[in-house]
């Protein structure tokens, strides 16, 4: 059977890297933010559910995989006057995990009308568990709701063969990155990667699609990381 595939965030790194790794499989991938997908801003909270709905649409009324890769990582000091920053907090959670809690729940609910299960993934961040910079405190706890709601998920519908998974990437060769590595002087941020370089957005990819496709039924729960050993757990 075909596999029905919904991905967030694909115009372009991680996201894009995860719709072409699926290129060689029986596989029908809608992608959010391509040119040749569907368009949505997740800072509209009305977004996901018209999301969701497109591609429903365009895959025939089924999707048995969701992955929820779309976010923003946007600095907010802490010295901003009260309402920016509290703006800047809001945004990057409705982005990053707003938005992902809809779609996941549009989802379970989906499996369990269907009553054939299905995969959720969700691209965290390994800020999620070491956090990030002090402009950042808004981007680490939304990935860290992230990895609680994949979790809740897995536990609570696992009976269902609804299986969830989570992917931790550590600072990834995309544009949001490259900035920050930029901005942070790269070479300082470098050496406290023992792999020596940062993942390629390839790599976080194939996890994606081991998770999509081949994970075992009993690794749902797992939270995956891809961060050349710059956090361990």
């Amino acid at each position: 059977m075909t596999i029905h595939i919904l991905v967030t965030g694909a115009s372009r790194g991680i996201g894009a890297a995860i719709l072409a790794a699926f290129g060689s499989d029986d596989v029908r991938a809608v992608g959010q933010g391509t040119q040749s997908g569907i368009p949505a801003d997740f800072t509209d909270p009305g977004a996901p559910a018209a999301l969701w709905q497109a591609a429903l649409d365009q895959l025939d009324g089924r999707i048995d995989v969701l992955v929820n890769n779309a976010g923003i990582f946007e600095a907010a000091p802490i010295d901003l006057d009260d309402d920016s920053w509290l703006a800047a907090w809001e945004r990057t959670m409705q982005v990053n995990l707003t938005a992902s809690a809809q779609l996941s729940r549009f989802a379970v609910r989906h499996w369990q009308e269907r009553k054939e299960g299905g995969r959720l993934i969700n691209i965290a961040s390994r800020a999620a568990y070491r956090g990030d910079s002090p402009a950042h405190w808004h981007y680490a706890a939304s990935k860290a709701g992230m990895i609680g709601m994949t979790k809740s998920i897995a536990r609570g519908y696992a009976r269902e063969t609804i299986l969830a998974f989570a992917i931790c990437p550590g600072f990834t060769m995309t544009g949001m990155a490259d900035d920050y590595l930029a901005s942070r002087g790269g070479d300082k941020l470098l050496a406290d990667i023992p792999l020596g370089r940062v993942a390629m957005p390839d790599e976080v990819a194939t996890m994606a699609r081991f998770c999509a496709l081949e994970a075992p039924a009993s690794m749902t729960g797992a939270v995956l990381d891809v961060n050349g050993a710059s956090y361990v757990r």
